[in-house]
């Protein structure tokens, strides 16, 4: 199904620029004004879609904004990131945050949004900034502005969606940088560190032994690193496990330790305190995932792709703590936790295991686990272009079209570019993949309710995402990976 893309040219009473989620700052501007909004579906599934918004300023610099639309057909804004929100009945209020209500002339920046509804027919109208009426034009003298357009209805537009450049690098976090690419996630985990530069809420849940009691881990501030103090002063004097990683995308993607009292099943939840690290200077504790432990949600309703839609993964890893024991993944699974067939699944796999034979060296490599095979490339040979990560802290990535293409990558955390492992067709017998929307974390799709995981591995963060990451976007999520100071 093409997504639909439209343009409108806007002037109004200030032009506009948005950032990311967070506190809010409103200021009118008097000067010269008016601006164009790209608005765009980038993704949909059923009873929801995704939505990108892009405000180019073509007057003078302002100083804070307030952008208003109403929807057609009872759509319902479920989540916004690099701005906030309000909605009542069909009209939304969309404003600023403390740090970016001012844009030069000439500048852009974009904010997204998770709807409820039909996203085809989502075309908002009646977009108004700081309440005056968009008419097309820029200025108080009415002079039309000389882009290419002066017309305030919609048209066709076959431009780009929102590149991850539109959104500032300095403070982007990998689901807002996935998101201005088109790509929003659908699920964001992580034990060390916020996946938005708005997200305040809690990271995980740790469970102590002396006496059950649970305590929530959040962020030691919007967009910051985890309260380890928090855990430590929780946990002193006894033990502690991981029972659920939260998810940061809004969806409820939590996953739950696969036993009695978390996801059902056999396996356990990993102890909170193994590894204790820095990530920006601060102190941090990752998912430690020894043989017996696992995490899992079925997501295939709260939007993680099913079938043959398309869908991207990554997570930071460590290349230090593996095993060759199935499997250790991160990504998309059975709903069943049963091995369903060719396709079922779409995770990254890391570690040590040589599933079809023949490999080069001993590993760990970045693998694809698309059920029946760890795949490292297009086929069950081996493929020469397939590299060991070894580092301390790994980034590993993996995408898949749904119908005809995948790509594998792979990096040092702290330190340069993703590496190109695969890309190109997908295996014999995998085209249309046949994913079922569940989430796995630390082992394979056929694990754990009735057995338990024999895999081991290292989480610290990642995501699934909803579409077809672009190269561009991936490597700014690798940029942002780097920046964040895993040591």
């Amino acid at each position: 199904m093409k997504i639909p893309r439209l343009r409108l040219w806007i002037a109004a009473g200030v032009a506009a620029v948005i950032g990311a989620a967070g506190a809010l700052t409103t200021t009118t501007a008097h000067a010269a004004t008016g601006c164009r909004v790209d608005y765009s579906v980038s993704s949909q599934w059923p009873g929801g879609f995704g939505a990108n918004v892009t405000v180019n300023n073509l007057g003078d610099p302002v100083n804070g904004w307030r952008l208003t639309w109403s929807f057609p057909g009872g759509q319902t804004i479920s989540q916004l990131w690099n701005g906030t929100y309000t909605q009542s009945g069909s009209q939304v209020t969309v404003t600023n945050v403390s740090y970016n209500g001012g844009i030069p002339s000439g500048g852009s920046t974009s904010f997204g949004f998770n709807g409820n509804g039909d996203g085809a027919t989502s075309t908002p109208s009646g977009f108004a900034l700081n309440g005056t009426a968009c008419t097309g034009s820029t200025g108080p003298s009415g002079t039309p502005s000389s882009t290419p357009s002066s017309s305030p209805s919609a048209s066709p537009s076959a431009s780009p969606s929102a590149s991850p450049s539109s959104t500032p690098q300095g403070s982007s976090k990998p689901c807002d940088i996935y998101a201005a690419g088109g790509t929003p996630c659908v699920a964001a985990h992580s034990t060390t560190r916020a996946l938005y530069r708005a997200y305040n809420g809690n990271l995980y849940q740790v469970r102590r032994s002396s006496d059950n009691a649970t305590r929530n881990i959040g962020v030691l501030s919007a967009g910051g690193v985890a309260n380890a103090a928090s855990q430590d002063s929780f946990c002193s004097g006894t033990t502690c496990v991981i029972t659920v990683v939260y998810d940061q995308s809004g969806r409820g993607n939590d996953v739950w330790y696969q036993g009695s009292g978390g996801a059902g099943g056999r396996a356990t939840p990993a102890k909170a305190t193994t590894e204790s690290l820095t990530v920006g200077g601060s102190k941090a504790y990752s998912l430690y995932i020894n043989p017996g432990n696992s995490y899992w949600r079925d997501g295939h309703t709260t939007g993680v792709p099913t079938g043959s839609a398309p869908e991207g993964v990554y997570m930071v890893t460590s290349g230090t703590h593996v095993n060759s024991g199935c499997c250790f993944d991160y990504g998309n699974s059975e709903t069943t936790r049963k091995a369903d067939g060719a396709g079922a699944m779409d995770a990254i796999y890391f570690g040590t295991s040589c599933w079809f034979g023949g490999c080069s060296g001993s590993g760990p490599w970045v693998q694809a686990d698309l059920e029946y095979g760890l795949y490292p490339g297009g086929s069950s040979s081996w493929n020469p272009n397939q590299r060991a990560f070894t580092s301390k802290f790994v980034t590993a990535t993996l995408k898949n079209n749904g119908t005809s293409r995948f790509a594998i990558k792979g990096s040092n955390a702290q330190s340069g570019s993703l590496y190109t492992l695969y890309d190109g067709a997908l295996p014999r017998g995998y085209s249309p993949m046949k994913k079922q929307g569940a989430i796995i974390l630390g082992s394979g799709g056929d694990c754990c309710a009735t057995n338990t995981n024999l895999s081991a591995g290292t989480f610290y963060e990642g995501a699934i995402v909803s579409g077809y990451p672009s190269d561009a976007t991936e490597n700014a999520v690798q940029a942002d990976v780097v920046a964040a100071g895993y040591r």
